[in-house]
């Protein structure tokens, strides 16, 4: 059994790598997370324009490309290796929240926004973790609480709420204007987050499922942050490899020492096997397989871990320029430990496996 991209998964992820190489090279990248965006619109555009990165999981009924959840992961990914800074993310859990949630009427209005390349968002409290409460309470169409570690919260153009409504959850769409959004400066500046405050602030109650809507989000957000994991792993797998090829110690490379080729051999062996994680919980989460909760936990936890391991040998590795800043072995660990908190820690996604 072969499991391995189809011709025109493959194309995609050599075209979204080919456009990050000429346009999210190392200051690109550095420039965008320090922006007052967090991100570079320009390259946002040229991913949703001309490859249709916010539309590729987006039914064709509301402007979308209409292809699967797996499309995007294998954009994810990318993103992931080249340590971009992105808004989709958030989009990518928004847009799979509202169709899950199954309220037509909110999919026509809101969808083709979001295919379109708007930016969108979900306050609530998954982001942190699976089995968190939420915050924010409602009193009808009034909402008042705090959301604390929103995806690009602070300029979001389409923003989801979730709600405490008596003993039950409920989802509002929220015209973002009339939210106070505080930016949460982070270790890893290539990741936005923000606070958002609420004081009995008008929203519009989603008539869907939002108990379906969150399970899905807390899927998708999961494997979709395994994904990143996946191609930070493989950016700092590279960033040792190539590293070695070119320090020149005892008058010859160090990567022909035996106990430094063992080491990267080691990096790649838990590459691969996030690599396989990845996969198998992206393909379950995105064709709705019964094991698609536990392979999403597994690859959480297990891409996690990993790339906790290699972001360390990186730095080792690369021996003492990885620790100053104008080194990119610094961006690699910082994603390591952002990316590890985000929907949850590896030890947290181990405990529900074993639920």
């Amino acid at each position: 059994m072969e499991f391995a991209f189809t011709e025109e998964q493959t194309e995609l992820a050599t075209t979204v790598r080919a456009l990050l190489a000429k346009r999210a090279d190392s200051s690109a990248v550095r420039a965008a997370s320090t922006s007052e965006l967090g991100h570079d619109p320009a390259l946002w555009s040229l991913l949703c324009e001309q490859i249709g990165v916010a539309a590729l999981a987006v039914p064709e009924e509301y402007d979308g490309a209409g292809f699967s959840l797996f499309e995007s992961l294998v954009v994810t990914e990318e993103l992931g290796r080249s340590l971009a800074p992105s808004p989709l993310l958030s989009s990518l859990v928004t847009a799979q929240a509202l169709l899950a949630s199954g309220d037509a009427d909110a999919c026509a209005r809101l969808l083709p926004r979001l295919a379109a390349g708007e930016i969108a968002t979900l306050a609530w409290s998954g982001v942190v973790g699976p089995d968190r409460a939420e915050t924010v309470t409602a009193d009808g169409d009034l909402l008042s609480g705090t959301v604390t570690h929103v995806l690009d919260g602070d300029h979001a153009a389409v923003l989801l709420v979730a709600a405490r409504d008596g003993d039950a959850t409920a989802l509002f769409e929220v015209d973002p204007s009339v939210v106070v959004a505080t930016w949460t400066p982070t270790m890893d500046q290539s990741i936005r987050l923000a606070s958002l405050t609420f004081d009995a602030t008008p929203a519009t109650r989603l008539t869907g499922d939002a108990g379906a809507a969150l399970v899905r989000a807390e899927l998708v957000g999961a494997v979709a942050t395994a994904a990143l994991q996946v191609g930070c792993a493989a950016r700092g797998l590279e960033m040792t490899v190539a590293y070695s090829k070119e320090r020149e110690q005892f008058g010859r490379p160090i990567g022909s020492f035996q106990a430094l080729k063992h080491r990267m051999a080691d990096m790649l062996v838990e590459l691969e096997m996030s690599r396989s994680a990845s996969w198998a919980a992206s393909y379950a989460v995105a064709t709705g397989a019964e094991n698609a909760a536990e392979l999403a936990h597994v690859a959480k936890s297990y891409c996690g871990d990993a790339l906790d391991l290699i972001a360390a040998e990186t730095v080792q590795l690369h021996g003492g320029i990885a620790i100053t800043w104008e080194h990119d072995a610094q961006l690699v660990f910082k994603r390591a430990h952002a990316l590890g908190q985000l929907f949850g820690p590896a030890h947290r996604h181990r405990a529900l496996i074993a639920l």
